[in-house]
């Protein structure tokens, strides 16, 4: 009895799983069997038997499509499963059959972007870790200082003359140095997550370095550093978002000048056809080739300690990247250890 219970269930959902089929087979199965019928004028008798030998016929086709495309759904069940829970290590594990190759495809490409996706998921978790890391760190070390210099005038330091106005400037430069760190992830939030607003338009780039380079003058003066600026000979407009730009080579400016001991900051325009190139020099530390690469990464230092004194926040040369990529354009590095550094990039006229 069980057998044969079985034996029907398994025929019911064969039945069931080839049910989509069903009507356009017994329509064709009806137009035959009465076509035949009356073009050989069969009795009744012989029409019932036809009739009913024809729908046996008609239910085992049935039967064996269902089991076919039964077996074949729970193979996809099977695929789908294995890759939701990971089992496959490449897309050539995925076989379906050869009456099956466009959905096997399909299938191997479903399977590649799933992959693809959770590593992607993957990195950005790391980057999301580090980065929080990052962040407590470097919000960190300005808060504990001037919570020190605080706490050392708080428990006398401030009746005495010879520290009390020291200390105060010291924390205040690191409340600046907060302060420049926290405009710069707000700056560096809204580049990666899309929302930078940019203002494109046409400005003289001869004015507008001139203009930073009096600004940076003094800056560069305090260190005993020439400060030069090479304008272009044609006296070009530029197109791009003025005050990004701006961020842009200060950000180059400032780093040209704190990392140079000695010597001189070079500013430049070079006429390219179509485009201009601007470029910042100094005779400063230089890059090791290792490090070039990274200099962009936000956060990365190639000297940590050093540019967390001279006030850097790691994140001036990634936002930097983002601003320039914006332009449709990148930045080069050309350095050498010793000898100095050279960023450039270009812009439309």
């Amino acid at each position: 009895m069980a057998i044969v219970s079985k034996v029907l269930a398994d025929l019911i959902k064969n039945l069931y799983f080839s049910w989509i089929y069903a009507p356009v087979i017994i329509l064709l199965d009806i137009i035959f069997i009465t076509t035949f019928s009356l073009l050989n004028e069969v009795d009744l008798r012989t029409f019932i038997i036809s009739s009913i030998l024809s729908l046996v016929l008609t239910l085992l086709i049935l039967f064996s499509i269902g089991a076919k495309r039964k077996k074949e759904l729970r193979k996809i069940g099977i695929i789908i499963k294995a890759i939701r829970e990971n089992s496959y290590k490449s897309p050539d594990e995925i076989k379906l059959g050869k009456h099956l190759i466009g959905l096997e495809d399909e299938i191997r490409a479903m399977f590649l972007r799933t992959k693809n996706d959770i590593a992607s998921l993957k990195k950005l978790e790391q980057v999301r870790t580090e980065f929080l890391g990052n962040v407590s760190h470097e919000l960190r070390t300005p808060i504990f200082t001037i919570q020190g210099f605080l706490e050392t005038l708080l428990d006398g330091a401030m009746y005495d003359d010879k520290v009390n106005r020291s200390f105060l400037q010291k924390a205040n430069q690191h409340t600046h140095n907060l302060n420049n760190l926290l405009n710069d992830l707000i700056d560096i939030s809204m580049i990666e997550s899309g929302q930078m607003r940019m203002s494109f338009r046409y400005f003289n780039v001869n004015e507008f370095i001139s203009s930073m380079v009096s600004e940076m003058r003094s800056h560069a003066q305090n260190k005993d550093i020439l400060i030069v600026f090479y304008p272009d000979e044609k006296n070009s407009a530029i197109f791009g978002d003025k005050e990004k730009i701006k961020q842009v080579m200060v950000n180059l400016i400032i780093n040209a000048i704190k990392y140079t001991e000695r010597g001189s900051v070079e500013i430049g325009v070079v006429n390219e056809g179509k485009r201009c190139k601007i470029y910042v020099r100094d005779t400063g530390i230089g890059i090791a080739a290792s490090d070039i690469d990274r200099i962009f990464e936000r956060f990365y230092r190639v000297d940590k300690d050093r540019s967390r004194a001279l006030g850097g926040t790691g994140l001036g040369l990634a936002i930097a990247k983002h601003i320039i990529e914006a332009h449709g354009s990148k930045i080069d590095v050309n350095s050498e250890l010793g000898k100095g550094s050279t960023f450039s990039f270009s812009l439309k006229k």
